[in-house]
């Protein structure tokens, strides 16, 4: 029987759900999500029309992909599952800004837009990946305040905790966070798809490592060396990775925005164990909308709130 691709299918976007939400207060920021349940597959899309906002990448996982990863001016961010053929999304939120746009073609009037993307095909047997028309669609619905959490958008195939080779893996799916620190807001948002499993505060393995004989999940250590001591083979396949977008309105110039997403993606392996394997395609952008200079934050400071709000993000992301 032929496998369902999207050149087969008769694909519908669908960019309402049901289910829990992160609400948020983040003038200059949109968010847009799109599904094809076929898949199930699909894409989140991060909006800053019509100005734009400063960007800087860390790529840290081994086997990352990316569109737009040197721009350091960004008009819109897409995360999307379907490995290298879901960067087509990206190239669709771009097509609807340049409609948006009547279609100017004038040097400072090309939309930047970043993508990057997961392989989620592992807990489905199709063909079917985050095209043009669903990056279109998603950024068509993107609004305001609001973004769905768990198994949605560019999270709706993701699954963590796959370690060992025995481990399948358990869903996941996108998270979000938020808090305010006098006029600074920071917003951390997730696409969890990862090798490692994920831990709360008090290190306990929440999501992930599940032993199928015991039905207990194993602790990353000592857990992973007593598995490795009896033999337990280390997971040898791809399709990994976690995206990552923080966000904050306060102004910082390249070097200290560049610093904020080093400090956070670094932080992020304290709630994601392992993280940046080879087998993962981690990779964060963090993005300034430049309106305000907080008395209270400063780089090390901002860095720090923004990593605890990452790390509610990825928790977010399983509950």
């Amino acid at each position: 029987m032929a496998r369902v691709t999207n050149d087969t299918a008769s694909l519908t976007p669908r960019t309402a759900f049901e289910g829990p939400v992160l609400e948020f207060d983040f003038p200059g920021l949109e968010i847009g999500c799109a599904e094809y349940d076929e898949g199930p597959t699909g894409c989140t899309v991060f909006s800053f029309l019509p100005e734009g906002a400063a960007c800087s990448v860390d790529v840290r996982g081994g086997s990352p992909g990316t569109l737009g990863s040197r721009y350091e001016w960004v008009h819109a961010i897409c995360l999307a599952g379907g490995s290298l053929y879901g960067l087509e999304s990206a190239t669709g939120v771009a097509a609807e800004i340049f409609a948006l746009r009547g279609y100017a073609t004038g040097w400072l009037e090309i939309p930047l837009v970043a993508g990057a993307i997961v392989f989620d095909w592992g807990p489905r047997d199709n063909a079917v990946y985050p095209d043009k028309e669903l990056g279109r669609a998603a950024l068509r619905s993107a609004h305001s305040g609001r973004v769905p959490l768990g198994p949605r958008g560019a999270g709706r195939s993701a699954t963590v905790g796959k370690t060992f080779a025995y481990d399948q893996g358990e869903q996941a799916g996108q998270g979000g966070a938020f808090r305010q620190v006098g006029e600074t807001r920071i917003a951390v948002f997730t696409v969890l798809n990862a090798v490692g499993a994920v831990v709360d505060r008090e290190g306990t393995v929440v999501r992930g490592h599940l032993d199928p004989t015991t039905g207990k999940r194993a602790a990353l250590v000592p857990g992973v060396e007593a598995r490795l001591a009896t033999g337990a083979p280390v997971r040898p396949l791809p399709g990994n990775t976690t995206l990552t977008v923080v966000v904050t309105n306060e102004k910082l110039d390249e070097r200290g925005l560049r610093t904020l997403g080093r400090q956070v993606h670094a932080s992020m392996a304290r709630a994601i164990q392992p993280f940046h394997a080879l087998v993962d395609g981690d990779v964060l952008y963090a993005v300034t909308t430049n309106e305000v200079e907080s008395p209270v934050l400063e780089s090390i400071g901002l860095g720090g709130v923004a990593s605890e709000v990452a790390w509610d993000a990825v928790l977010a992301a399983v509950s």
